[in-house]
């Protein structure tokens, strides 16, 4: 079976609360939360974090040490070869890689447009600021920040949010601060805090992705497994299941 040209198609690329089903695990969660899998001309399975490359392609939803352990087993190529019959598809060795890679320059890309637009907060003492008067709806810490700042943070942001003694605090990143710094162009960002109910949601679905990946949140609920045809269409269960 020769792979498509790749013209886009819209019904496969398009709506990103359309559900989908992970190959692998079978789970089902909105389109925007999997990680879109996407056939080159040449049969190389490459991740498309964003899922805007024209063409087929498979959606997964598993941890990177499942993923890592389904392509050792043979059990993601089999899904593949079963479903695109005649096909010949290459998976790359560091497939695992550039799909964490994608998924952190997405969440840091997302962070830096609300950087731009005005709703991201860095430095202890504005974030405390707002935090304390009420003003912040998301609150996060690099990986190597202090437990003292970033526990003074939190209890600022519980004040101002009538919150005390809820727990509530701020989420501790998967990045460090010489990542962030580096990606959001400014010295030492240790802590980070959005003033926008609607920035702290898109910020919130990138970082979600990418604890999944890193087994860091819980796998999504069971469902059929299904992979795109290039047409919006699924394929049969029954040829893309992983023994």
């Amino acid at each position: 079976m020769r792979i498509p040209r790749n013209d886009r198609v819209s019904s496969d690329i398009d709506g990103a609360k359309a559900e989908r089903t992970c190959i692998l695990s079978g789970g089902k969660a909105a389109r925007d939360a999997f990680v879109r899998l996407a056939i080159s001309p040449d049969g190389l399975v490459l991740p498309d974090v964003h899922a805007r490359a024209p063409g087929r392609g498979a959606w997964i939803g598993v941890s990177r040490a499942d993923l890592e352990k389904a392509i050792s087993k043979g059990k993601l190529k089999g899904a593949l070869a079963r479903a695109y019959k005649g096909a010949a598809l290459s998976i790359p060795e560091d497939l695992a890689d550039r799909i964490e890679a994608g998924l952190t320059r997405s969440l840091t890309d997302r962070l830096g447009l609300e950087l731009k637009s005005g709703k991201l907060l860095m430095g202890s003492d504005r974030i405390a600021q707002n935090a304390r008067e009420g003003k912040v709806e998301w609150l996060a810490h690099a990986a190597d920040a202090s437990e003292d700042g970033s526990r003074k943070l939190d209890q600022a942001w519980r004040v101002g949010r009538d919150e005390e003694g809820s727990g509530l605090r701020g989420i501790r990143l998967p990045l460090d601060r010489e990542t962030l710094s580096v990606a959001l162009g400014r010295d030492n960002v240790v802590h980070l805090a959005l003033n926008d109910r609607g920035s702290a949601q898109r910020v919130e679905s990138q970082l979600q992705r990418l604890l999944h990946f890193q087994g860091q949140v819980p796998c999504r609920d069971s469902g059929a497994t299904d992979m795109d045809d290039g047409n919006g269409a699924a394929l049969d269960a029954a040829s893309v299941t992983t023994n």
